[in-house]
């Protein structure tokens, strides 16, 4: 996938305040500190566009960019941040509950898990809560430039393995890294594959937004193992 433009569309701090729902999107969320939005400024090939800051917790906002005029991007605020405030954190928490569970054109969830580290407590547990949500997911392994590539697998296979209690089979994985830009062609080519099967729209809005509610074969093939909870 060429990427011709990619710009800031809007922030909104909770799913009323969304912009219209014409695009399919694809969202990305992680534990905080987990790399997000240097991923995100790689995919876009663009420097700077989602706001990297050493503070866990920075991203407090659902943020949106627009790709190439056709789809956006979707920076999701990182859970598990300790620097927000308690009442803060559960109403940034209930925005992102509601966008998953009732953004009718998310075509896409992006987990992203980093790998320099063993299983995190804090990941099994959003990933149990997305199950029920039944969002189309796949997971990302980040940093892999963080240390050696047999701990890198070692620490996957672990994460997988957990998951394994729980998901037969298991979702769709990738691996990635922001400083070499290893993984930015995969994470493209699905969400490619999504978009191939949405017809432009050129119809009325109305007509737009139906065509971003039809959920893709691809996703729906990624939702599938996710509505298995055992």
């Amino acid at each position: 996938m060429h990427i011709a433009s990619a710009e800031f569309y809007s922030s909104a701090p909770d799913l009323a305040s969304c912009p219209d729902e014409a695009l399919p999107e694809f969202a990305f969320i992680g534990r905080s500190n987990v790399g997000k939005s240097s991923l995100l400024n790689v995919l876009a090939g663009r420097d700077g566009l989602a706001r990297v800051s050493p503070t866990p917790g920075f991203t407090k906002l659902i943020n949106f960019f627009t790709i190439n005029r056709r789809w956006r991007l979707v920076d999701l605020p990182g859970y598990g941040f300790a620097e927000v405030a308690r009442k803060d954190k559960a109403r940034f928490n209930q925005a992102v509950a509601e966008y998953l569970a009732k953004r009718p054109n998310l075509k896409g969830l992006f987990l992203l898990i980093d790998s320099s580290l063993p299983p995190q407590k804090i990941d099994l547990e959003f990933v149990q809560w997305l199950a029920k949500v039944g969002a189309p997911i796949v997971i990302v392994f980040t940093k892999i430039d963080r240390v050696s590539p047999a701990k890198a697998t070692e620490n996957q296979q672990a994460f997988l393995a957990e998951l394994g209690r729980w998901f037969s089979p298991l979702p769709e994985t990738f691996a990635c890294s922001s400083v070499t830009g290893a993984g930015r062609g995969e994470l493209l080519g699905v969400i490619s594959q999504v978009l191939a099967e949405i017809p432009e729209p050129v119809q009325t809005p109305d007509a737009a937004v139906q065509i971003a509610r039809e959920e893709p074969k691809a996703m729906r093939a990624r939702r599938a193992p996710w509505n298995k909870l055992t």
